[in-house]
């Protein structure tokens, strides 16, 4: 009962969070100087453009009808309609996603895969040359742009050595039926190796370089977190017992320090998909965030509304799972 109404509570918290991001969302076509219909448009629209696209955003009504004719088209699923082609945003959204979902997943498996063991040996052999080396590689992950090092991977591995693609998810030659639109899945369901090695090798250089900042983050939060518990008296005990190494480290230390290795990891979420659309745009990935840099190079506004407010949900979901996470993890919360 009482992981019951932890979860029922956390839920509940979410509500309001989510609703005042609806009005900042809905806000954002009028925060536009001017007439937003003439800035999507140009100022050579004609008056018959104009009005078109006034009605289909519903710029005619009060603003109090505005906003709830548009929370009805938002709990119905629809985001709205692009401006400049008429395609449903949902729709191309649906499409797009898979691609953003696999790179971002890509990037944040190999930051854990490889950040938490990082942390972990860096904090068990404190101010050794592997601890001084990890956290000098992580200062430097943290500040690198994306893009410089999205530029600089593509001029080495593949201008230079040849060894990955520049851009693009698929070589455009090859022949292949999607379904999901997930690569992954698609590849396997049909038995397409061919299509899926290609893919792998696509994905490679765009899911380093989005990977990281949050493979630093990973590490140096690992790090700070297995020190904190290593100091700790039951570990110490541990030790004292004879206990193995791996039995100290994983079971006694690295359980107890996840916590907030977990909530970092569910942070780092939002970080992704912003940097998707540095990521995807260099490497020509076709997912939201190459979209969203499309949409505001034209102005199309509902687009750039639809996929905030979508991403924003998906970041609220995140770290509503992540919270209720925090009950499996320490059974002590559940009690709070």
């Amino acid at each position: 009962m009482h992981l019951i109404g932890y979860v029922v509570r956390r839920v509940l918290s979410a509500v309001p969070v989510l609703l005042g991001v609806t009005i900042l969302v809905f806000s954002l076509i009028h925060l536009i100087p001017g007439d937003p219909a003439t800035a999507m448009l140009g100022e050579r629209a004609t008056e018959v453009s104009l009005a078109r696209v006034r009605a289909s955003l519903g710029l005619d009504k009060p603003l109090w009808q505005q906003y709830l004719i548009y929370m009805n088209k938002v709990l119905r699923g629809d985001l709205g309609t692009s401006i400049l082609r008429g395609d449903s945003i949902t729709g191309e959204l649906l499409i797009r996603f898979p691609a953003t979902l696999e790179l971002s997943f890509s990037s944040i498996l190999l930051a854990l895969i490889v950040g938490i063991p990082a942390g972990v040996f860096a904090a068990v052999r404190r101010n050794s040359w592997f601890d001084n080396g990890t956290m000098l590689l992580s200062l430097a992950g943290v500040s690198m742009p994306i893009f410089w090092l999205g530029l600089m991977m593509q001029t080495l591995f593949s201008v230079m050595l040849h060894w990955f693609p520049t851009s693009a998810q698929v070589t455009a030659t090859l022949e292949f039926k999607t379904i999901t639109h997930f690569m992954l899945i698609d590849s396997i369901w049909q038995g397409n190796w061919v299509v899926l090695l290609d893919w792998l090798r696509h994905l490679a250089m765009p899911a380093v370089a989005l990977s990281t900042i949050p493979l630093a983050t990973i590490a140096r939060m690992t790090r700070s977190s297995m020190l904190d518990v290593l100091g700790q008296d039951y570990v110490r005990t541990a030790w004292a017992k004879g206990l193995r190494f791996s039995s100290v480290v994983l079971k006694h230390a690295l359980r107890n320090a996840m916590l907030p290795i977990v909530t970092v990891a569910g942070l780092l979420i939002g970080t992704l998909l912003s940097g998707a659309v540095l990521t995807e745009t260099i490497f020509s990935w076709p997912g939201i965030g190459r979209w969203v840099f499309e949409a505001i190079q034209a102005r199309d506004y509902p687009i750039i509304q639809g996929v905030t407010l979508f991403v924003t949900a998906l970041v609220v979901t995140v770290n509503l799972l992540v919270d209720i996470s925090y009950a499996f993890l320490d059974p002590r919360i559940r009690l709070q």
